[in-house]
């Protein structure tokens, strides 16, 4: 149902454009749901939103749970979503640079143990404060246990000792 535009007033918002907002709310809601804990508590949300989050993180039907969904975004509508937007999006940025921070360190681990010396330089140039003989053993270690097909203890060892170096440079 359209209301009368009045002159100078802007056209009130289509049947599709406020479908597309409450979907857009819903699918916000969602991401609530599966979000930490700490991240929750820090936002200023309504008590009845925080509890149907809470409720739908208990509900293990598939049907009960898409209601609750759908309950969530409809409570969604009433609360401002830029604080939240911007919550979602720092722990989604945070989580993304972990994982890149641990891929930067698998890489270093594997070519550590299959070249070695020439890894090993330039880790060592790369990471000033690196010990060259810690690494150098922990890289043997690594490299005889993948040979031999035995457990990855040492190689395990190696890729936290290369971690932790690389935290040390990366500021935080």
């Amino acid at each position: 149902m359209r209301r009368r535009q009045l002159p100078g007033e802007p056209p009130p918002p289509t049947k599709g454009e406020l479908k597309r907002q409450a979907h857009e709310l819903r699918t916000l809601g969602e991401r609530l749901i599966e979000a930490p804990d700490d991240l929750l508590a820090g936002l200023p949300l309504p008590e009845k939103l925080r509890d149907a989050i809470m409720l739908a993180r208990r509900i293990t039907s598939h049907g009960a749970l898409l209601r609750q969904k759908l309950y969530v975004g409809k409570l969604m509508r009433g609360v401002d979503p830029g604080p939240i937007r911007t919550a979602l999006e720092t722990v989604s940025t945070a989580a993304r640079l972990d994982t890149m921070r641990f891929r930067h360190a698998e890489r270093w681990r594997d070519r550590l143990m299959l070249e070695e010396q020439a890894a090993i330089a330039e880790f060592i140039e790369a990471c000033p404060g690196a010990e060259r003989a810690v690494l150098t053993r922990l890289c043997r270690a690594a490299a005889e246990e993948y040979a031999s097909g035995r457990p990855a203890g040492a190689g395990r060892e190696l890729f936290r000792w290369v971690r932790e170096r690389l935290a040390d440079l990366a500021p935080d």
